[in-house]
């Protein structure tokens, strides 16, 4: 096949090169939770290998789906190649993933994890907490390489951070992290997607992805992945083999083909979320609007330099607080109240109540707040529909 350089190109081909020496169109499903054994010596070493992070043995047996899948394999080398790493590995779930790079650090005997926040609700609480044994140093993003001790493991930073957007200088926070022999700084780039960002590009290690969203893309699979490079590759496929986290084939296939349409609608849905949120600095329910696209929400001007676009999620702080933006988020008819982003129609929700509800209340986000993940519909249908929530909650 000849080398893909374009985005777009590798998005509908990653994972795919060698489907017509196979004889088909689309990629096989391989649901088998058990493989046959060619002979003990062989299987065992099959079994030691994927048991201990390595990738199948050739010409020798998955042995388990619990240690690799190559339906899940596929998904990965794809999604790697969209974020121009070594490896990617696939869990049955952001937070997993999440998870696994808190205990790979762990193993290491680095417990010890400095975090820039705002983070999404579920990361900002597990490390909060401690719930993995971990302990957290929260940090400015100017402060990181202070607050970094001989047993840090991981800098947690996610650009653009949910639930307000704020964008972080990846170049400079990797600076702050010693460089590549320096401390493994993780991003999560969820918001952004491979499409807009490509953090290892900046110096990012490791490259978190909450695949439930702008992966998938249609609101029907629960996923998560992490591309990095081989040594720590290997080192989260076995806390994955473990702990039993690797995520389904059939939710990988389905991953795996939303691949192929996520840099036509990321495109689509930040161009609508750039009409939307102009709009929105007009309307006089709204007191604040957060947005990338807007030169105030992007002092360090980091659109065009490290990200591609703004992307398509949006936040506004309506005036009233609580009780009016509780009333726009029910007073919507086309756009959805539901939490989670990143598919194919629009969402609403209140984040100090819902995503981050156990975040502390020095970092929760403002009750006025309500976060949009605009989708594929009309944008003045949008509108339109925003319209009349927001004048019912002014009245």
């Amino acid at each position: 096949m000849r080398p893909m350089t374009a985005l777009d190109t590798r998005a509908v081909h990653a994972g795919r090169a060698d489907l017509a020496g196979l004889g088909v169109h689309v990629p096989p499903i391989d649901l088998s939770t058990t493989n046959p054994l060619p002979d003990v010596e062989l299987g065992g070493a099959c079994y030691e290998a994927l048991a201990t992070g390595g990738l199948p043995v050739a010409d020798g047996t998955h042995v388990y789906q619990r240690l690799w899948n190559p339906t899940t394999g596929r998904f990965e080398q794809a999604l790697a190649e969209l974020e121009q790493c070594e490896q990617a590995v696939a869990f049955a779930s952001g937070m997993a993933a999440i998870s696994a790079c808190i205990i790979a650090a762990a193993a290491e005997g680095r417990r010890h994890v400095v975090a820039v926040r705002p983070l999404y609700g579920g990361t900002d609480h597990l490390l909060a907490t401690g719930l993995l044994g971990s302990e957290v140093s929260w940090a400015a993003p100017d402060e990181v390489a202070a607050a970094i001790r001989p047993d840090t493991g991981l800098v947690v930073v996610e650009t653009p951070g949910n639930p307000t957007l704020e964008l972080l200088d990846l170049a400079r926070l990797a600076r702050q992290c010693g460089g590549p022999d320096g401390v493994p700084l993780l991003v999560d780039n969820t918001f952004a997607t491979p499409i807009l960002q490509q953090p290892a590009r900046f110096g990012a290690t490791l490259v978190v992805h909450s695949a439930t969203k702008y992966l998938g893309g249609h609101g029907d699979v629960l996923a998560g992945v992490v591309a990095t490079n081989e040594e720590w590759a290997a080192r989260l496929r076995r806390v994955r083999a473990v702990t039993g986290g690797i995520l389904h084939p059939l939710a990988a296939y389905l991953l795996h083909r939303g691949l192929q349409t996520l840099p036509l609608r990321i495109r689509h849905q930040s161009d609508s979320a750039q009409k939307l949120a102009d709009w929105l600095t007009t309307h006089p329910a709204v007191e604040r609007v957060y947005y990338p696209g807007l030169a105030e929400c992007d002092p360090l001007h980091l659109i065009g330099r490290q990200m591609s676009g703004p992307g398509a999620i949006l936040a506004v702080s309506v005036r009233g607080g609580l009780e009016a933006a509780a009333r726009v988020a029910g007073a919507c008819e086309l756009i959805t109240h539901a939490v989670s982003l990143g598919g194919v129609d629009t969402l609403i929700q209140h984040p100090a109540s819902l995503t981050h509800r156990p975040v502390a209340g020095d970092a929760k986000p403002h009750a006025s707040v309500l976060r949009l993940s605009i989708g594929l519909e009309d944008v003045d249908d949008l509108r339109v529909d925003l319209a009349r929530a927001l004048d019912a909650a002014a009245r």
